[in-house]
């Protein structure tokens, strides 16, 4: 492993010292290594993975995607948390030359334009901020200078041999910006006790896909409630249970249906809140008008006397106009099966976050009360 790009890494504070820190740790030989959770399932604890766990992972997902010696990785993810924890190992026991950047939307911005890179992990934000401007190069209304960019950004993302997208869902309006581009992008299924992902979902290309395929040596399976449970060498060979309900396939590859404990039984109705807010943001994106379109909201069920649990659409910012609240949930109730769309809509000022910037749900109801 080498470490590219001496200036570019120095003018990352916080993020070098924890880069430095862990592979310090890693070759003197350590064998097992402390790792906090980001808190966005529940609330946030220390995970200890050992050294071969961590090593089975990168090596699984070295087959997966085809990665090899000398490849340039691209860590843009905080590296105290386990997706970019993760970057490092793979290219400590890869060999992966490794750039490492300070988190940020754009971490494109702070490479040199010289600078290739073949593989890379985003989240759904930083993922979305490039194609933004990546996708707008055709635009005959940009000033030469944003065209330039967005063309350099294009070059860059097609120049890709592998991108992984995770930490969060991908909504349809992003992933029908990923089919634009060639490079092949991958949405994941994991989690902190599985050293990151231990399932991959084509998200473009002829292999583009609804179902999460098991990384080589993992199986899968599911509980009485339909809820995924995995196996491998990178779960140190134990049967690790999930609250992850899934259609589970013959072939142990999975579709992801959402989160057991974020069912809302209303009325004795069972309403699945990601399939909820899937639907609105498609419908968002189509009818900009509705006023959703650049905000952040999620689906909640409150206390109810009658039903148990109401559906309720919570959105952060400030409330629309009387007459854009009362077409928006006009929409919702025409797009959405009865008792799944939400009659209510809660206004917060700012969604409360988890360190790595996810939606933390349950705090944020908090603010309602």
């Amino acid at each position: 492993m080498s470490l590219l790009n001496e200036k570019v890494i120095s003018s990352a504070s916080e993020q070098t010292q924890a880069v430095l820190s862990f592979v310090r740790a890693w070759l003197r030989g350590e064998e097992t290594f402390e790792i906090h959770t980001s808190g966005s399932t529940g609330a946030p604890k220390r995970i200890w993975l050992t050294r071969s766990q961590m090593e089975a992972s990168a090596q699984a997902t070295a087959a997966a995607l085809g990665l090899e010696v000398g490849m340039n990785a691209l860590v843009c993810l905080p590296v105290q948390y386990i997706a970019g924890r993760m970057m490092l190992v793979r290219g400590l026991v890869l060999g992966l030359n490794l750039i490492v950047v300070e988190p940020s939307s754009d971490p494109l911005a702070a490479l040199p334009a010289d600078l290739s890179v073949d593989f890379v992990s985003f989240v759904p934000l930083q993922m979305k901020t490039l194609l933004d401007v990546a996708l707008v190069a055709d635009d005959d209304q940009l000033s030469s200078e944003a065209r330039a960019r967005a063309l350099a950004y294009r070059r860059r993302l097609e120049a890709m041999r592998a991108i992984l997208v995770g930490g969060g869902p991908i909504s349809p309006g992003l992933e029908a910006q990923i089919r634009q581009i060639a490079a092949p992008a991958y949405h994941t299924y994991g989690m902190t006790e599985t050293a990151t992902h231990v399932a991959l979902r084509r998200l473009n290309g002829p292999q583009a896909s609804d179902r999460f395929v098991p990384l080589p040596g993992v199986e899968t399976g599911v509980d009485e409630r339909g809820c995924l449970h995995v196996r491998g060498t990178m779960t140190g060979g134990a049967l690790l249970q999930t609250n992850d309900l899934v259609a589970l396939q013959p072939d142990g590859s999975f579709i992801w249906v959402g989160r057991w404990d974020n069912v809302i039984n209303s009325g004795g109705v069972k309403v699945h809140v990601e399939q909820v807010e899937a639907t609105i943001e498609t419908l968002a994106a189509e009818q900009p008008e509705l006023g959703l379109a650049r905000r952040r909201f999620f689906i909640a069920g409150l206390p109810d006397e009658r039903l148990g649990q109401r559906v309720v659409l919570v959105v952060e910012g400030a409330p629309l106009a009387e007459d854009q609240e009362a077409q928006l949930l006009r929409a919702l109730i025409r797009a959405l099966p009865r008792h799944h769309a939400p009659r209510h809509i809660q206004y917060i000022d700012r969604f409360a976050e988890t360190p790595t910037g996810k939606i933390e749900r349950s705090s944020t109801l908090k603010l309602l009360e």
